[in-house]
């Protein structure tokens, strides 16, 4: 059975087999909002598939289930992945399948600690913990301006003004 190698969560995260991934703020473990039921429009889950070369060609299934802080199911996902690429017998190599999976708009009901399940086979394989906070919302500033003329902060050059 295939193995995670790494998962995580990032503000947005591109992945195409066989490449690079980029990641643009990698590693979001709390997220915070000042009104309850929260909406977060963007995370990209990122997952690093340990693949042996007796595994190529084969069907993992993958399921996701995120976890509201009392326990129950908030969201889910499930999906086959087969991994490609020769086998031991034709020279190939053990490799890690990253991809990333965008989950759009989700909605926290209260604030607490969620967790992201990551099974592969039906065997829980990784947990990702993601601390909701409730946050004060910021003041707003006001910007007076001063009675009178402004004067800049540095005098403009002789003959340049």
């Amino acid at each position: 059975m295939a193995d995670i190698e790494y998962a995580f969560l990032a503000d947005a995260a591109e992945a195409r087999p066989g490449q690079k991934f980029a990641v643009i703020g990698g590693g979001v473990s709390r997220l915070g909002g000042a009104n309850f039921p929260m909406r977060h429009p963007h995370l990209a889950l990122v997952v690093g598939l340990a693949v042996t070369t007796e595994e190529m060609g084969r069907r993992t299934d993958l399921r996701l289930t995120i976890l509201t802080p009392d326990g129950a199911q908030m969201a889910s996902a499930q999906a086959s992945v087969v991994s490609g690429g020769p086998g031991r017998a034709e020279g190939g190599r053990d490799q890690v399948l990253t991809f990333a999976l965008d989950l759009w708009n989700l909605s926290f009901a209260v604030p607490g600690e969620y967790t992201i399940r990551i099974m592969i086979d039906g065997d829980e394989q990784k947990l990702l913990p993601l601390i909701v906070e409730q946050r004060r919302a910021a003041a707003r500033r006001t910007t007076r301006r001063p009675a009178g003329p402004v004067t800049p902060p540095f005098p403009p050059l002789p003959g340049k003004a």
